[in-house]
């Protein structure tokens, strides 16, 4: 199969979260310690960090890939989901994957795969996992896909985990409260290996201290420490907390010799350095037209609340969803001054744009409806003028289809 060819047979043919939601989480490990071993554990071969949350992992796994990187080391990151192409999940140093180490995986794997019947998560962290150790890496920084106790990548022994904040996100899979959310982002704690909490949370903190305890873990909660003010490259302020985050994490490894400079560096030069797409990004002036893949209640909170803080004559929204997506807790936090382009993201779990647009209006967000993402925007670029501002998002899949 051609890489094209092999990406159709790995979305068609496995349950995939952006396709089928619910259906592809299976609930446990058994599938991805079998395709390890099949591999002869290549999960052992490298040092690793794990980084969970409801929002901020992303970005937080880029800052640390990032400095380390700037520290001299060869440093692997696995994170999802992609925004154009399947490699940017894979990246070593910056540089994403090769297509045809992509082909041969599969192709030599092919048969385990449709024996085993593994879903495209698996098959991706055994692919991200076997990449690291053939190449080396002096450490993997691994971002989990869903949840944490029963995510594919929670095989690994990290020298440190890192949990963001947690959010009401994944409710149907996860647990509709933020404790039980927690418990299931806390199953990365592992047996006297420390873990960073980059946000304290009075609803879920005790649940990580007693799990960290269980495990005789070290624990540590970012937003409660003193430590010195860095800046990113990343924009959006809502960067502050993943930057404590970050910082303390780095402060807590042994097997790394990390410098200040090294953070500094670092953390000013993460797009540069991993390639990181979609994090309050601009893609144009006059108009100013800015995107960001927050689809969550607490990452569009902060994402609006950035919004707010922008100089503009009249504001352009373009937003799509996901069907699941729980509309009544992300859609009142959008001005009701701002005009809408309400559309469908190109995938199967879009919704719909005539829906998205009743519901809005319930909530006072008034706006006309369009046929694509890029029509949409189309539309508000015509419609703005230099002094406006333009924002695309509410989901993952809106944003990829503009960067």
């Amino acid at each position: 199969m051609t890489y094209l060819e092999t990406l159709d047979w790995m979305f068609a043919q496995l349950p995939m979260y952006q396709q089928k939601g619910k259906l592809a989480f299976n609930g446990k490990l058994d599938n991805i310690k079998s395709l390890a071993f099949h591999l002869k554990n290549p999960h052992k071969k490298f040092k690793s960090i794990h980084v969970a949350g409801t929002n901020g992992k992303g970005s937080s796994s880029h800052m640390l890939a990032s400095v380390l990187q700037e520290a001299g080391y060869k440093v692997g990151l696995y994170t999802s989901p992609h925004l154009k192409d399947f490699r940017e999940r894979i990246r070593i140093n910056g540089e994403p994957v090769s297509e045809t180490y992509v082909v041969d995986f599969v192709a030599d794997n092919l048969s385990f795969f449709e024996v085993n019947k593994l879903s495209f998560f698996e098959m991706t962290v055994g692919m991200a996992f076997a990449y690291f150790a053939k190449e080396k890496v002096d450490v993997a920084i691994v971002e989990v896909g869903l949840g944490g106790r029963l995510d594919s990548t929670n095989i690994i022994t990290p020298e440190a985990s890192l949990i963001t904040n947690i959010g009401l996100d994944h409710t149907d899979m996860l647990g509709d409260t933020l404790p039980k959310i927690a418990f299931e982002k806390a199953g990365i704690i592992k047996e006297n290996i420390p873990v960073v909490i980059s946000e304290y949370q009075e609803e879920t903190a005790n649940i990580f201290k007693g799990i960290a305890k269980k495990n005789n873990a070290e624990i540590f909660f970012a937003s409660t420490l003193d430590s010195e003010e860095y800046i990113t490259d990343l924009l959006g302020s809502y960067q502050a907390k993943n930057i404590k985050g970050v910082v303390a994490l780095l402060k807590v490894l042994k097997a790394f010799k990390v410098t200040g400079e090294n953070i500094e560096k670092g953390l000013k030069n993460v797009v540069g350095n991993t390639g990181l797409l979609g994090r309050w990004q601009v893609l144009g002036t006059k108009p100013l037209l800015v995107c960001d893949t927050a689809h969550n209640q607490e990452g569009l909170k902060l994402v609006v609340d950035q919004i707010k803080k922008q100089d503009y004559a009249d504001l352009h929204i373009v937003l799509g969803f996901v069907k699941d997506k729980s509309l009544e807790t992300v859609l009142p936090l959008f001005p009701k001054s701002a005009k809408y382009y309400f559309c469908k993201p190109n995938i199967f779990r879009g919704l719909n744009e005539d829906d998205l647009k009743s519901k809005a209006e319930l909530f006072g967000l008034k706006g006309i409806v369009y046929n694509s993402v890029s029509e949409a925007l189309n539309a508000a670029k015509k419609n703005a003028k230099e002094s406006d501002f333009i924002f695309v998002g509410g989901s993952n899949f809106v944003v990829a289809e503009i960067v």
